[in-house]
């Protein structure tokens, strides 16, 4: 009997790395494909759908390797969980970027195989993305490297220091709620189109800062998320007890950058809840706001002097400083998924502010599992 296998996801503007993943994952029987409805994606990415489910499910059910396609009857990052579970497939397969904690748990939960496949791009093709289709000059992401939540006045008001980011390019699409600014990106899509202006960066970063909170906002967004989308490269923004901060240092020294990109690896955890609430049973003092702060100094000077275990090193510290303030920030899941690569890496945080998004490594070695980042160049 032919085993049977199971894919998901939004699979919008069908391209040939689809269809290599589709041929990949037919190999290990007959495959259905589970499409996620235009009401997820929207949820999921903060927009709709090129083509809607109805195309894309036509399209799919078009590719001579699939068996059959459907809609997922469910919503949010598991919205194939019911037919999953209705299918009871000998596999369910996805990418290295699609690997998730919950997914291995559902499936394990089913006893069902579990499959995580590298994007690869066809012999003869180069590799393709929904991301890098949708517009040739994207807006870029950021990553926060260490010192995030100083750009808090509640935070630095305590202690100054640093927040460090690195502006990426849109190599994958990002989830809402999973730490890499996707928020602030949005505002800066509604602003500038698909790619920023080619103007002074401090001037960038201020506009986006005050568009993403317009006046009434009770809740602002850090500044940091502006600019690490507007700065090229590397960004240390040292902050004073207010919104904005007083200095930014900027890197685009190659090295320094190649030396971040190799060593980062993103473990993916799937969005933030929306009821997620990081701010609950804060514990937030000097001494803590000034733990964060050295550990930020000492990454900004691992990064100069390219010193991997110095890196290492500071990255996790300052995120068992903000943990120290903000414990919520870790979950039961993301104490389970440490202990997994806490002998592989020689630092981790988590991106944003945790709850969800993803894991961030920092290890010399290959971890197989990771998602890789480019960072964005001065070019």
């Amino acid at each position: 009997m032919t085993a049977k296998v199971v894919v998901s996801g939004c699979f919008d503007m069908l391209h040939s790395g689809h269809i290599e993943f589709f041929q990949q994952a037919a190999a290990y029987g007959d495959l259905t494909v589970a499409l996620g409805s235009d009401r997820t994606v929207f949820e999921l990415k903060g927009r709709a759908p090129i083509n809607t489910e109805d195309e894309r499910l036509f399209m799919v059910k078009s590719v001579a390797c699939v068996k059959d396609a459907i809609i997922s009857r469910g919503s949010g990052y598991l919205d194939f969980a019911d037919d999953l579970t209705e299918i009871h497939p000998d596999y369910f397969i996805v990418n290295e970027d699609g690997d998730t904690l919950e997914k291995r748990r559902l499936c394990e939960r089913l006893s069902i195989n579990y499959v995580v496949l590298r994007r690869n791009a066809h012999p003869g093709l180069i590799l393709r993305s929904t991301s890098a289709l949708r517009q040739i000059d994207q807006m870029p992401y950021r990553v926060d490297l260490a010192g995030g939540w100083l750009d808090q006045p509640f935070v630095s008001k305590h202690f100054p220091g640093s927040v460090i980011t690195m502006s990426i390019e849109p190599t994958i699409e990002f989830n809402e709620r999973s730490g890499m600014a996707t928020s602030t990106r949005r505002v800066a899509t509604q602003l500038w189109g698909n790619r920023l202006p080619t103007e002074e960066h401090q001037k960038l970063g201020y506009i986006l800062f005050c568009c993403d909170n317009p006046p009434g906002t009770t809740e602002i967004s850090g500044s940091q998320d502006s600019i690490g989308i507007t700065f090229p490269g590397l960004a240390r923004s040292d902050y004073r007890g207010e919104y904005w901060p007083h200095h930014i240092e900027h890197v685009t020294k190659e090295s320094s950058l190649r030396f971040v990109e190799e060593l980062l690896y993103l473990i993916p955890l799937g969005p933030r809840h929306r009821v997620f609430d990081v701010l609950g049973d804060t514990r937030i003092d000097s001494s803590s706001a000034k733990a964060l702060a050295i550990a930020a100094d000492d990454c900004w000077q691992a990064i100069l002097d390219e010193d991997v275990h110095a890196f290492g090193d500071s990255f996790r510290r300052s995120f068992e400083a903000q943990i120290a303030m903000f414990p919520r920030m870790v979950t039961d899941d993301v104490t389970h998924l440490l202990d997994v690569y806490r002998e592989l890496a020689l630092g981790w945080k988590l991106s944003g502010a945790g709850g969800g998004g993803y894991l961030i490594l920092v290890s010399d070695r290959p971890i197989s599992a990771g998602v890789r980042i480019v960072a964005r160049r001065a070019f």
